[in-house]
């Protein structure tokens, strides 16, 4: 059965907490989260990139030279993609690069993530995170306390909260978000899961086979 640290609102351990063996204990899929990754970046991309072709470029359409007599290769404009200055042939165009994956290996890869971060003890969950006003240097001091002053941490909330948002905003490699709506990207790129007691349920129900 895997555990994670426990901990109070004041940051001290309180010992272990059972988690889904469904969830946090799967043999870890890596092609599932190699997918899961590559649609996540695949959807951020704009794909606004466009280059001129010859009916864009500012040139006048007028031929160059006259076609004989002059020893040299004929040419038509000063459009050609052939010339400095003219057209691109084969540029890129605007296109759309989002695709889907199937929600089941969706769900696999984060799983699949979650039971690699259990594994490695780097799940922890506190009772409530809440401040009654946005404070950067108490939450700085209760991560300090749990050992995490200087890693890179995911926050997963039950609820949106303000103050913790705005007191987690500037500092470096903390990041906040819902854990119903975490995705395998900020889940990939933090070394430690801090998510409240309330948000593990939701991750649970929410990825539960």
């Amino acid at each position: 059965m895997p555990t994670a640290r426990l901990y109070g609102t004041d940051g001290v351990e309180q010992g272990r907490i059972e988690l889904a063996p469904d969830v946090f204990g799967i043999e870890p899929n890596e092609h599932a989260i190699y997918e899961a990754e590559k649609m996540y970046l695949a959807n951020q991309r704009q794909g606004t990139v466009r280059t001129k072709t010859r009916s864009d470029v500012k040139f006048t359409s007028k031929k160059m030279f006259r076609q004989k007599g002059l020893g040299r290769a004929r040419m038509g404009s000063a459009r050609s993609p052939s010339r400095v200055g003219g057209g691109r042939a084969f540029g890129p165009k605007p296109r759309e690069y989002r695709y889907e994956i199937p929600k089941k290996v969706r769900r696999l890869a984060l799983r699949s993530v979650l039971s690699t971060r259990a594994k490695n003890d780097a799940v922890l969950v506190i009772e409530n995170l809440a401040f009654d006003e946005p404070k950067t240097a108490r939450m700085a001091a209760l991560l300090k306390t749990m050992n995490l002053g200087s890693k890179k941490c995911l926050v997963l909330m039950d609820r949106s909260d303000a103050a913790v948002y705005k007191s987690c905003q500037n500092l470096p490699g903390v990041l906040v978000d819902l854990a119903r709506q975490a995705h395998i990207h900020e889940m990939l790129h933090h070394e430690y899961l801090l998510v409240t007691r309330e948000g593990l349920k939701q991750v649970e129900e929410g990825l539960k086979a």
